[in-house]
């Protein structure tokens, strides 16, 4: 079964959004992961994939990620079992690899399969984080509770740093859903996740979602990291049908 993402990244004719120009070398930082200290937005875009929209097949997912004047800043790829796609939806175990303009591999991301939900307590959702691979700057744990969507980010040595949750009702119903980050006393909001409400016919044809994450200008290069790749977790989690969509 195929476990290597297509990692080719759109053209310029397949795409209209430019390619943002790669920022100066920053001590301390990974080569790849400078922009990110110089932005407080970045929009993901999943890729509409054709074989999804005529057919009840579930593709590897692909993502373009921007900044918030639509430059391209990094492109993401999924690497999963085909089996696992049809049978687990989107349940599945994957890796993903986020490159940059270079094709340079920045961030990597490693998720087991998990059953999670509030029924299944001991099975919770989490996604390990690398930068740059091989190195894991942090994760990204689900926590159970029988209301409210609620996520733990933490670093490297497993201490929490920020919290996520959602709302009660995280449909996509003709509106945008906002997940709330929070600092790690729960008090002072410094971020946001927001799933897109992307339109109806793009919501009845396809799973592909559009999110919007922001956070403060100052925060840490690994937490802007970390809370991107929640996104991800958070895309496959709520809003990834399932094979049998159609």
């Amino acid at each position: 079964m195929e476990r290597e993402p297509l990692l080719k990244q759109p053209t310029a004719s397949a795409s209209s959004a430019a390619m943002v120009s790669a920022p100066s070398t920053i001590e301390g930082v990974p080569p790849g992961l400078e922009y990110l200290t110089q932005v407080d937005q970045l929009l993901i875009h999943q890729m509409v994939q054709v074989i999804e929209v005529l057919t009840t097949f579930e593709a590897q997912n692909k993502y373009v990620i921007k900044n918030s004047m639509g430059q391209q800043v990094y492109y993401a790829a999924e690497s999963s079992d085909c089996l696992e796609r049809q049978c687990c939806g989107p349940k599945r175990s994957f890796s993903m690899s986020i490159l940059d303009n270079y094709k340079r591999k920045v961030i990597h991301l490693e998720r087991p399969f998990r059953c999670g939900g509030c029924l299944c307590p001991c099975s919770m959702n989490i996604l390990e984080v690398q930068a740059p691979v091989g190195n894991v700057i942090g994760y990204v744990n689900e926590k159970w509770t029988c209301w409210y969507p609620e996520f733990h980010l933490s670093d490297a040595t497993k201490n929490q740093r920020l919290f996520i949750q959602g709302p009660c009702w995280y449909c996509k119903c003709f509106r945008d859903v906002d997940f709330q980050v929070l600092n790690e006393e729960g008090g002072t909001e410094v971020g946001t996740v927001t799933s897109q409400w992307t339109g109806c016919l793009k919501e009845a044809f396809t799973d592909a979602g559009n999110f919007s994450v922001a956070f403060s200008m100052d925060m840490s290069w690994q937490m802007k990291a970390i809370l991107l790749s929640a996104a991800f977790l958070i895309d496959y989690m709520y809003y990834e049908r399932r094979p049998n969509k159609k």
